[in-house]
């Protein structure tokens, strides 16, 4: 049976909190001083402390001065109220949470359920580690380069935490790996890890389907619904492309961290909500908020632990772990095994992977399928693209901007853009002339500017609505799903 130690100088409140966790099945002791706490800690090692950081002989911090005290036990701290300070304190003292005071039924029953001892983490985590020098994989992520060794370093700091994370890189680094690992490691593994695209849902739909909504609260609404934060209660939320949500709706999430409440669409009572939030942008956050896609208060509250994804072409040391790793999968889902012959792991080597791993994912897959025998030679894959010449400054027209081109039709490099445009003037030039360059590849059309697929795909769908498309080409895949 876990045994919780509670304390806080408040006696009323101490007393009610020991009833309440004994009522879940633990036992449960009280201090109300540091010397108490000191006294208790030395007669019997809790499994859980619930601390309050304003004591009448000190500050609850003066605990953590002693790790032997502390040393098998988790650490929530009792708070007033929830803040970025708080969050950021938290992971900085070694706790793996915090309740608010009044303390809530719900998120005591939460902390309760997550108690896990620090040593089970701590192996778990020395296994991976141990995996990682035998194999080249930390969970669900492949690599030994050091600035993936950084990573890791991150993501076991982090785990074992309730604070939020802000995962940033562009296109296809795995992002949503790294999420899904922070929640494998934590202590909220065995509840629900709900990923969410923001640049992929409608801005009508995407209040409904992060708060829910209740029946008859708009046309079309003919049952209650569900939200991602009810649906996953207890879990981990991954709001992938945070930089594509509405500002409004920023606004209103900001919220939700804010106080632990959110509020269905058409409903007029608040919910409380115990789930974890990781975020992730391709963008820089700081241009981000420059450029208007993302409020610069919620910049900096889901900002508490930052981690930053390298691109594939910094860490090409990985390249021909993760070639192989992809190439192992795809032969037994084929059921015939084929390997690479050091030119095809030579010619990976030398390429500068603007898709990053997701793109290196589709190569060796294509690759696969176009190898003939049980090898693979570097006929089928890619090369690195030769740099066009660089073109000379010309005065700017009074004309529609356009991407210049060579007589082979295919464009240059270089994007003639008058002054006095307008941004979105000038975004569509570029898309559509990065596009050209690509050889209407989307993928790397996307990478290459920074942005999601989904993104691309809603740009290209709006120029053909607005018939300023160069052709119908890139409506016509989007109808099909292409």
């Amino acid at each position: 049976m876990s045994h919780v130690l509670i304390v806080d100088d408040d006696v009323d409140s101490a007393t009610m909190l020991s009833e309440l966790i004994v009522m879940q099945g633990l036992t449960a002791a009280c201090a109300h001083s540091l010397r108490d706490a000191r006294k208790q800690l030395a007669l019997q090692s809790p499994d859980l402390v619930l601390l309050d950081l304003r004591l009448p002989d000190g500050s609850g911090m003066d605990l953590f001065a002693d790790p032997e005290l502390l040393a098998n036990a988790e650490v929530v701290l009792i708070t007033g109220h929830a803040s970025l300070e708080t969050s950021i304190l938290a992971l900085r003292l070694g706790a793996v949470d915090y309740l608010v005071k009044p303390i809530n039924m719900k998120h005591l029953q939460g902390v309760l359920s997550r108690a896990t001892k620090p040593a089970v983490l701590k192996a778990e985590v020395a296994d991976l580690t141990a995996h990682l020098a035998a194999t080249g994989s930390f969970g669900q992520l492949w690599g030994r380069s050091p600035n993936m060794q950084r990573v890791y370093e991150q993501i076991t700091r982090v785990a074992g935490s309730g604070v939020t994370v802000f995962i940033t890189g562009e296109s296809g680094t795995g992002k949503e790996v790294v999420a899904q690992t922070i929640h494998d490691l934590s202590r909220r593994r065995k509840m629900p890890f709900l990923g969410v695209n923001c640049g992929a849902i409608s801005p009508n739909l995407i209040e409904s389907e992060i708060f829910g909504h209740e029946k008859g609260s708009f046309t079309g609404a003919d049952r209650q619904h569900q939200g991602f934060f009810e649906r996953a209660a207890g879990g981990t939320l991954f709001l992938d492309e945070i930089t594509e949500m509405p500002l409004d709706l920023q606004v209103k999430l900001l919220r939700v961290l804010e106080t632990g409440r959110f509020l269905r669409v058409g409903a007029t009572q608040s919910q409380e909500t115990d789930v974890r939030i990781i975020a992730a942008t391709n963008r820089s956050p700081m241009r981000a908020v420059e450029e208007g896609h993302l409020r610069v208060d919620l910049m900096y509250r889901l900002n508490v632990f930052p981690i930053d994804m390298p691109p594939l072409r910094d860490r090409l040391s990985d390249v021909p772990l993760l070639a192989g790793h992809f190439l192992r999968l795809i032969s037994e889902q084929e059921g015939h095994e084929k390997r690479f012959l050091s030119e095809a792991v030579d010619r990976l080597m030398a390429y500068d992977w603007p898709g990053n791993v997701r793109e290196l994912r589709n190569v060796v897959q294509r690759a696969y399928v176009m190898a003939r025998g049980d090898t693979i030679d570097a006929q089928w894959l890619p090369t690195r693209p030769v740099a066009a010449p660089p073109v000379p400054a010309t005065p700017a027209r009074a004309s529609e901007p356009r991407a210049e081109r060579r007589p082979d039709g295919e464009a240059d490099g270089a994007v003639t853009l008058p002054l006095g445009i307008s941004l979105a003037q000038a975004e569509q030039t570029l898309i559509l002339a990065t596009l050209d360059h690509y050889g209407r590849q989307k993928e790397r059309t996307a990478a290459a500017l920074g942005i999601s697929l989904k993104t691309l795909y809603n740009r290209l769908k709006q120029y053909a609505a607005d018939g300023k498309a160069q052709d119908s080409a890139d409506a016509d895949d989007i109808t099909k799903g292409t």
